[in-house]
């Protein structure tokens, strides 16, 4: 390599081919990589946000190789060309490694935390690491392995333990504070060309430990989540309340950012956001606006800032996690009087989500609040995500309860346990419950049987649904 002009030795072990096209990562598109393989030598511009603007060129005559020249300063610096062998690399045991890279290889592509200085084997590298294998999490705990979650099932990342996970999270003294004072801590960063992590660090035994949330740039369009059924037409309503649930990790926040896109794509509205914290990006369209506010940042609790929202005359408001009987009353209250909400619920299934919201008062106010509900409910998307019986990625498995008149006198008379016989008999209002949705994604080959099997809560209309 040269380092001011002077060419120095750079020692490094010869890199597989695969390990060159993991560093290069998007700078490697399908266009590139066939010009590269057609003999041409393909030039570009690449700029890197920590490093500066770099310019490449890829070439292959017998092994693939990439050179990177800066530009950004007066005294040009350049990396000679990296030969890789073309002989395939050996198959990966079990554990993750991430390759050892060259300084000036890795700068331009290997994401970092933006909020601190991280060293380059922290988990900022980890996190990219995880997020080229489209990981969902990553744990990492004192003297613990790292870990990734992908397809719902966990596995190492690397060999090594980790340890003073606070100072390779990058944390703040502020948040080191918070975290010694409070038990746990949470802290949102942006990722160089890779989304965003959510970060909460948390005391436990043995020391600090971390859940990293990978989360990527801006909320996916209602037609890229693959739902088994339109939701489309919810975003058009001009009120009531709409929640989306399921347990943890099931999609909720991914289904509601969609919502709240689609929304803004479609219509000319003021959408106002509470979430803790904001996640999914969105964009506003020329004739749209949208206030994002987060819950211990920008307003104190979710109940405060939805109490301030009604007076930003907002057409349609998203709420993070309706979680107390306050934010909820002000959700019902908000989507009586005239707007659209969105809000999620941490329950399995649509039944379990009424009756979530029934439980959260007190017996004497539950017949007001199921009338309440009754009248400012639109529909309940509850939702779960099933690995695909071809392996690489999940796909949503979906009950969507509509509000009928039926419905609505069951919710009034809260006999949630007739919801489910709703479900199977209003197909014609587009409605559909779990068991014909797995059913239906069993018969197309998209998730195993017994995967379906697991997740029924009516093993018999699982049974009769695949006899159709």
């Amino acid at each position: 390599m040269f380092a001011k002009g002077t060419a120095r030795r750079l020692s490094i072990p010869r890199m597989s081919r695969k390990d060159v096209e993991d560093l290069l990562g998007e700078m490697l598109s399908p266009e590139r990589e066939a010009r590269v393989a057609a003999g041409e030598k393909v030039e570009f511009t690449y700029a890197s946000p920590n490093h500066g603007t770099f310019d490449v060129t890829l070439s292959s005559e017998h092994e693939l190789s990439a050179v990177f020249v800066r530009t950004t300063n007066a005294r040009v610096a350049a990396t000679p060309s990296i030969p890789v062998s073309s002989v395939s690399a050996p198959t990966a045991p079990a554990p993750i490694t991430t390759p050892t890279a060259p300084p000036p290889v890795s700068a331009p592509t290997a994401p970092t935390l933006t909020s601190a200085r991280v060293p380059a084997h922290a988990p900022a590298s980890l996190i990219a690491e995880a997020s080229r294998l489209r990981a969902s999490d990553l744990h990492v705990a004192d003297g613990e392995v790292p870990l990734v979650r992908i397809d719902g099932a966990l596995r190492p990342l690397a060999h090594e333990r980790a340890t003073d996970v606070a100072a390779l999270l990058g944390l703040s003294t502020e948040d080191r504070e918070a975290l010694a004072v409070r038990g746990s801590v949470e802290v949102l960063v942006k990722l160089d060309g890779a989304g965003a992590a959510r970060i909460h660090a948390y005391r436990a035994a043995g020391g600090i430990a971390a859940a990293v949330r990978l989360l990527p740039d801006a909320a996916p369009s209602l037609a890229k989540l693959g739902m088994p059924v339109a939701l489309d037409d919810l975003v058009m309503l001009p009120h009531g309340l709409v929640i989306v649930s399921g347990p943890a990790g099931a999609g909720k926040s991914t289904t509601l950012a969609a919502l709240a896109q689609e929304a803004l794509r479609r219509r000319s509205i003021v959408l106002v956001t509470l979430e803790d914290p904001v996640e999914f990006g969105l964009t506003a369209s020329e004739r749209s606006v949208v206030r994002r506010r987060q819950v211990g940042r920008d307003v104190a609790t979710f109940e405060a800032g939805l109490r301030d929202a009604l007076r930003e005359d907002p057409d349609v408001l998203v709420i993070g996690e309706m979680r107390d009987p306050e934010t909820i009353a002000l959700a019902l209250t908000a989507a009586e009087t005239g707007h659209l909400v969105l809000g999620s619920i941490h329950a399995r299934s649509a039944s379990s989500a009424l009756q979530r919201v029934f439980d959260s008062y007190p017996p004497e106010r539950q017949p007001h609040i199921r009338t309440q509900l009754a009248e400012a409910l639109s529909a309940v998307i509850a939702q779960r995500l099933v690995r695909r019986a071809s392996g690489g990625g999940r796909v949503p498995v979906v009950e969507l309860l509509r509000v009928t008149t039926a419905v609505a006198n069951t919710i009034r008379e809260g006999r949630t346990s007739s919801i489910a016989s709703l479900l199977q008999a209003g197909r014609r209002d587009g409605m559909l419950s779990l068991e014909r949705c797995l059913a239906d994604r069993v018969r197309a080959g998209e998730i195993a049987l017994e995967d379906a099997r697991s997740l029924a809560a009516d093993a018999g209309s699982l049974t009769a649904y695949l006899g159709d």
